[in-house]
């Protein structure tokens, strides 16, 4: 059944479940969470928070309890970015509209508590869904994510009056996700499948007669199927299995190591048929595409010049380890030299929004050194080792 305006009553097995469906975005939305909770009365609130994004929302630790450096080294740095990005872009869009994102979520919670009705945070962890999602794909996949992305959030194209309503009829972070799986279908099962599936599994579990769950307008239908599934006994109830990061295949530990080992027989081959001279030459070459792509990188998010030097010289060592990354050398370098400041965390909510905040800020710098020189080593890769391989055909 359906009440319009974005609102299906779902009657299972003696219980009721009213889902509002809204806009991240939309001042309309946050109204009619409101009015729907105090009208209902029901015995139970869900909404799609995790509890990190619950407390960021409610103006608990924030960035400036953030490690950058620390950050880089636990190998989160894609993470990190991604989650700043997808901020940037709802905090952009909301701006346009005229209203805070997540603020209609905030409203579910704050009608739950003063009615004295529970909440239930229903969401999973985003960080849980971004490193599932970036397990899904391979490194160019990423590169591929994060580069769409950023290119969303940094357009500079204004928002038409038709196109602003559209979005207040929508649930812009799905959209954002389910145009990214688009792009990217190996993401598509973390970003979206995945979610409807724990939204649906916590808002069924949730104890009462009647259940109001305030969720994106893109997951009603995946929901509802799901909600269905579970009542008939269709689906099984334990979501355990998506909860966490899955062990990599091993396909995708031996991957890594292709390239180093790669590299390693095309020397080997060098020395053998020219000696140690052409062994230098291919040296030589490795060095130039992949350290001074990395250092490319680095000098195009206007990287310190000790730092865009690491990255020329350590790329090709990084390429060696597939434990780490010239990123993080990078990342970490920059981080060192250009520590950020209490000014940057401050302003970090509004830097994220343009390209000349991104560059301005240096948390966000650091990131792009880290990304930039990472892509850049990862192209001169594939351009060092064709032309290496090229030696080994010459007279």
């Amino acid at each position: 059944m359906s009440d319009g305006q974005g609102v299906r009553r779902i009657p299972l097995s003696g219980r009721e479940f009213v889902l509002v469906g809204t806009a991240h975005v939309s001042s309309e939305s946050v109204a009619e969470v409101r009015r729907i909770v105090a009208e209902e009365r029901p015995d139970i609130v869900c909404v799609e928070l995790d509890e990190g994004r619950q407390r960021a929302l409610a103006g608990g630790p924030g960035w400036h309890e953030l490690d950058i450096g620390k950050v880089l080294r636990e190998g989160k740095g894609f993470l990190l970015l991604a989650n700043l990005v997808l901020s940037s872009f709802q905090r952009r869009l909301g701006s346009d509209l005229g209203v805070k994102p997540g603020e209609e979520m905030v409203a579910g919670v704050e009608a739950a508590q003063a009615l004295g009705i529970p909440c239930v945070l229903a969401d999973r962890d985003i960080q849980v869904t971004l490193r599932r999602a970036w397990a899904s794909t391979g490194w160019w996949g990423r590169s591929k994510m994060l580069a769409a992305m950023i290119s969303a959030v940094l357009s500079n194209e204004t928002l038409e009056a038709g196109e602003i309503e559209r979005l207040k009829q929508s649930d812009v972070l799905a959209e954002m996700m389910r145009e990214l799986a688009e792009y990217l279908p190996p993401a598509k099962r973390a970003l979206i499948d995945e979610r409807d599936r724990w939204l649906a599994a916590h808002i069924h579990a949730a104890a009462g007669a009647k259940v109001v769950a305030v969720v994106g307008a893109g997951h009603l239908e995946g929901i509802v199927g799901h909600l269905e599934a579970l009542d008939a006994g269709r689906e099984p109830a334990d979501v355990s299995d998506i909860a966490g990061v899955p062990q990599r295949s091993w396909v995708g530990r031996v991957l890594p190591w292709v390239i180093p080992a790669a590299l390693v027989a095309l020397f080997v081959a060098g020395f053998f048929k020219s000696g140690l001279r052409m062994s230098l030459e291919m040296a030589l070459k490795w060095l130039l595409a992949n350290g001074g792509l990395a250092a490319l990188g680095s000098i195009i998010a206007l990287a310190h010049p000790l730092t865009i030097l690491v990255g020329f010289v350590g790329a090709p060592i990084a390429t060696l380890n597939p434990f780490v990354g010239i990123g993080l050398f990078t990342g970490v370098v920059e981080a060192f030299l250009r520590k950020p400041r209490v000014s940057d965390f401050e302003s970090l909510p509004q830097d994220i929004t343009s390209l000349k905040g991104f560059y301005r800020n240096r948390v966000t710098r650091i990131l792009l050194v880290f990304f930039l020189s990472s892509i850049g080593g990862m192209i001169g890769n594939f351009i060092a080792i064709p032309w290496i391989t090229s030696l080994l055909g010459g007279k």
